[in-house]
């Protein structure tokens, strides 16, 4: 009886493992696909805002602001530096103008997308750092933040770099948690190509040499940050070339934009920059990072959020206080955002206030919706006429109707060359004008002040005829001076209101057009 009683027992135990097992490996499917049913939803929840963004700008309801005219302007002759800013901006224009044309949506496309690549980073980095439902909420609260919105709809140099901010972060927590060097690598291509996106991607390097020097178990990794660093600037090295055989103009550009002097602090652009980030990051969200930095004993007692605060606070402070010395654009603290969505999304779900993050992407998007039908048509149902200036998308109006008219007014001169007296103006002008005017001048003999003075002739040719398009008339004396003969002015009118509205002034914008014949010459 005794080896018959062994066999049965040897047998049971043998069964109980085997469904131990199987209980371990079915725990294990199931988080897998947990794991892939969030990955999933994020996808799709971050695909469907930006399909819808990609729907709203093929409608072509909106003409594309001047400064992306100009970014156009640029990617009809690609270089390794502008005037402003470095070339990404151009170098993506100018891949998707080729392949879908030169239209509006093209010229914006890859904004979209780039936000789209940039909200699934961040589930990556979430996920890295907390958990799937960190991850799923801090990628779908990325891509509706009212910031990335507005960014996702124009193109600007703001969304290639958040992408390689975004990227840069994530192969830098990879990095730390494998030790896998070849993470370090991405994290200097990352730094590269946002240095040629923009220059405010050196903030990243400042976050990171701040989050290790302040830890020293943290240390050991800066050997590694400062060899990323290296490949970085090598990818970036064009660039400075460039500014070097250029007297350094887009250096020079970034630090006049600071505008440092008048008066020693301005307090109410202090206000206004703190306000403008309540519309940036969202006024829940804002409102949440702020009690996190007033209870930050408690909020930033473990090594993940401190990161995440370390790539948070520090481009945001310089913002502030660059705003109370001088002023500072609401969109140059937006590389804050990509850690602070984290942040504060993980406090949030570990306080149980995910209720404050549905509130808050839900008024998002509405606040989109709203802002996509158009605020002044939503409050001409209600009988009520908005002012112009309280439409988020009035600025993008009117440049198409001015083409039209200017190109009919070039048809009536033939051989003429437009010029305009500034390079907003110019800008529009060269887009929206059939055919496209590239041999547009801007007058301004005074030095090199933007991208058109740095590549247009020294001079204008002696003899020519020019079509002189300005919205300054009254200070036009110095200009007409310098022509044989000057015809006689005729005004363009463009409505911004609604159509069928009495329009005020402020719905108006009037331009004086000149023919000029027989340039002088300057004395």
């Amino acid at each position: 009886m005794g080896a018959p009683s062994g066999a049965l027992f040897f047998h049971r135990y043998c069964v109980r493992l085997e469904a131990v097992m199987a209980r371990r490996n079915l725990r294990q499917i199931r988080s897998e696909t947990d794991e892939e049913r969030m990955f999933r939803w994020a996808l799709w929840s971050v695909f469907l805002i930006t399909v819808a963004r990609l729907v709203w700008l093929a409608l072509d309801r909106t003409d594309l602001y001047p400064d992306e005219a100009q970014y156009w302007v640029w990617a009809q002759h690609l270089d390794w530096g502008y005037y402003s800013k470095p070339p990404m901006v151009a170098w993506l224009i100018a891949a998707s103008t080729r392949l879908f044309g030169d239209t509006g949506p093209a010229v914006r496309i890859f904004s979209p997308l780039l936000h789209f690549a940039t909200a699934m980073t961040i589930y990556s980095c979430a996920k890295q750092l907390y958990d799937l439902r960190t991850a799923y909420w801090s990628a779908l609260t990325y891509a509706a933040l009212p910031g990335v919105t507005v960014s996702a709809t124009i193109m600007s140099t703001d969304a290639p770099m958040l992408l390689c901010w975004a990227v840069a972060l994530l192969a830098f927590l990879r990095a730390r948690a494998s030790l896998d060097r070849r993470w370090w690598l991405v994290v200097g291509i990352a730094i590269g190509l946002g240095l040629l996106s923009k220059y405010a991607m050196a903030y990243w390097l400042l976050c990171a040499v701040i989050f290790l020097g302040l830890w020293r178990e943290e240390r050991r990794h800066l050997p590694m940050l400062l060899g990323a660093t290296a490949l970085g600037l090598v990818i970036y090295a064009p660039n400075f070339l460039w500014n070097f055989a250029n007297e350094f103009l887009s250096y020079r550009h970034t630090e006049a934009n600071a505008s440092l002097g008048g008066p020693l602090i301005h307090p109410r652009h202090l206000v206004e920059f703190l306000g403008a980030q309540f519309g940036v990051f969202g006024p829940l969200l804002f409102g949440a990072l702020v009690a996190m930095m007033v209870l930050a004993g408690r909020t930033l007692s473990d090594r993940r959020a401190q990161l995440l605060a370390c790539f948070t606070l520090p481009p945001l402070a310089l913002m502030l206080v660059l705003s109370l010395v001088s002023r500072a654009q609401a969109n140059w603290a937006a590389p804050s955002y990509i850690a602070a969505t984290i942040l504060v999304v993980a406090w949030l779900l570990a306080e149980g206030r995910r209720i404050i993050i549905t509130v808050s992407l839900a008024l998002h998007l509405v606040a989109a919706l709203l802002v996509a039908v158009g605020l002044r048509n939503i409050a001409a149902v209600a009988g009520v006429n908005l002012p112009v200036q309280y439409d988020p998308l009035h600025r993008l109006q009117g440049w198409r109707t001015l083409g039209r008219a200017i190109s009919a007014e070039l048809a009536r001169h033939p051989g003429a060359i437009l010029m305009a007296d500034n390079r907003e103006l110019l800008a529009a002008l060269m887009f929206y004008v059939e055919p496209h005017p590239f041999d547009a001048l801007e007058w301004d003999p005074n030095g090199i002040h933007d991208q058109f003075e740095l590549s247009q002739r020294a001079a204008l040719d002696v003899g020519a005829d020019f079509l002189l398009v300005s919205q300054n008339p009254h200070d036009l004396g110095p200009i007409l001076a310098r022509f044989k003969e000057v015809g006689p002015p005729e005004t363009i009118t463009i409505f911004i209101g609604r159509p069928g509205a009495v329009a005020s002034p402020a719905e108006q914008r009037r331009y004086a057009v000149y023919y000029l014949k027989g340039f002088k010459g300057f004395p």
